[in-house]
């Protein structure tokens, strides 16, 4: 009798010591995906309230479709393209399921030599690869004033550096509200809350695609 009640206290004692981990590991598996949306003043959401920016209405967008969620704000606005790779590193610690860049339009604007921006780009793709991190790509437009050389060469970042590195690529960050008076601040650059809404649900079709190509359920 004690030899049987000492097995079955053995028994009980192995299966709670298995049991364990598996509640343990419960909770992160159920934590929200964890995503960065990595910019400048277009994702920091630059004269309006933190509510009305990118990355908060793009989470909001997500968490209505059934979406487990958190989209961390790590815009910088004046970033360049070079500005993101001197902050990459403090900017995206560890934990990240995927980062959502969006940099390049302070470099059109100022006229930096596209093949510098080319290579920060390429450096942050890199070296957030090399982390294991996914990533996807926003790409940007430079302005027609110019000229059709710098368009040529800057345009071109984007989709090469997308197919280059394997990445979903959404082609244009500002489809739909660049040019168009009344989604933009009165600096005719930066989008207003509304200007937000449509970048969200023009982009949000790519988002999706990228969190279906992550390893962990959203």
């Amino acid at each position: 009798m004690r030899i049987n009640a000492l097995t079955m206290l053995l028994a009980w004692l192995l299966a709670l010591s298995l049991a364990v981990p598996l509640s343990a590991a419960a909770p992160a598996a159920d934590r929200p995906l964890r995503i960065v949306a990595f910019g400048d003043s277009l994702t920091a959401g630059y004269g309006l309230p933190a509510s009305a920016a990118f990355p908060a209405r793009l989470q909001a967008a997500l968490e209505a479709a059934g979406r487990k969620i958190v989209i961390e704000n790590a815009g910088v606005s004046g970033d360049t393209a070079q500005s993101g790779l001197d902050r990459l590193d403090w900017s995206i610690g560890d934990g990240v399921d995927g980062v959502i860049v969006e940099l390049g339009a302070n470099d059109a604007l100022r006229g930096l030599d596209p093949a510098q921006t080319r290579s920060a780009l390429d450096q942050i793709i890199t070296r957030l690869k090399a982390r294991k991190i996914p990533v996807m790509l926003a790409g940007m437009r430079a302005p027609p004033n110019m000229g059709a050389d710098f368009q040529q060469r800057f345009d071109s970042i984007f989709p090469d550096l997308a197919r280059e590195h394997g990445l979903i690529l959404y082609p244009f960050f500002l489809d739909g509200v660049a040019g168009r008076r009344e989604l933009n601040q009165n600096d005719g650059i930066h989008p207003t809350a509304d200007g937000i809404r449509v970048i969200v649900d023009r982009i949000l079709p790519s988002v999706e695609r990228f969190i279906a190509s992550l390893a962990r359920p959203g």
